[in-house]
């Protein structure tokens, strides 16, 4: 499946004819992308801000603006975003990863459902707007992160400060379908504060921040297993 690279006349002429409104990617900068046509899998970690690891970079070597699929994207390992740049992903189908970790300045869009074990926003300078699902065992925003839009259900543990107000967000509905279990039973001890707290830790939700990004970026697992 050859990638080739899109000016922005013809990604707005993609995302019209796919029904992406324009409301959604008059967000994006209107600048050079990388297409992925059709539907793609991806093998390991898709890091949308290192394009020489990405599976696309033989046929489109130089890095752009970001990447558009034209159909479903599935990677069976982690999608991160980790630097500061404002690196773009844009599924025009559902989006299936392991772990989602945003703390650059993504720009994340998707017109169908997003499904993984856990989704992290640890970045309020991003775009984030989701038409379907978004489908986790635990979803964690920090530092002030908020999806902007989730059309449909945010489906899972949410784990949010005070502060975040979810009911009031742009999200369709709030499904938590273990509402009562606790929380070591769904993410890996590791993860959570127990004991003194370091600098790094995010006590508003109870997450320790190295632990988790350690286990994120070296592929160790962050759920439990059932």
């Amino acid at each position: 499946m050859r990638t080739s690279y899109l000016a922005w006349d013809d990604a707005v002429d993609l995302f019209q004819r796919r029904g992406l409104p324009e409301g959604t990617y008059k967000n994006l900068y209107e600048e050079e992308y990388i297409l992925v046509p059709g539907h793609a899998s991806v093998t390991g970690e898709l890091p949308l801000d290192e394009h020489e690891r990405t599976p696309w970079r033989g046929d489109t070597p130089e890095m752009a603006t970001g990447y558009v699929v034209d159909g479903d994207l599935t990677v069976d390992g982690n999608i991160t975003d980790v630097d500061d740049g404002a690196a773009a992903l844009i599924v025009l189908g559902d989006l299936r990863a392991k772990n989602i970790y945003l703390a650059g300045d993504t720009k994340l869009i998707v017109l169908g459902h997003v499904t993984a074990e856990t989704f992290v926003g640890d970045m309020t300078e991003k775009l984030v707007m989701i038409h379907g699902d978004l489908r986790t065992t635990v979803a964690i925003f920090w530092n002030e992160f908020c999806p902007d839009l989730v059309a449909g259900t945010l489906y899972g543990r949410t784990l949010a400060p005070a502060y975040l107000d979810l009911p009031t967000a742009p999200i369709g509905d709030l499904v938590d379908p273990t509402p009562d279990a606790p929380l070591s039973s769904l993410l890996v001890p590791e993860l959570l504060i127990s004991g003194a707290l370091r600098p790094d830790d995010f006590p508003e939700v109870g997450i320790r921040g190295s632990a988790l990004r350690r286990h994120l970026l070296t592929g160790l697992p962050l759920t439990r297993t059932p």
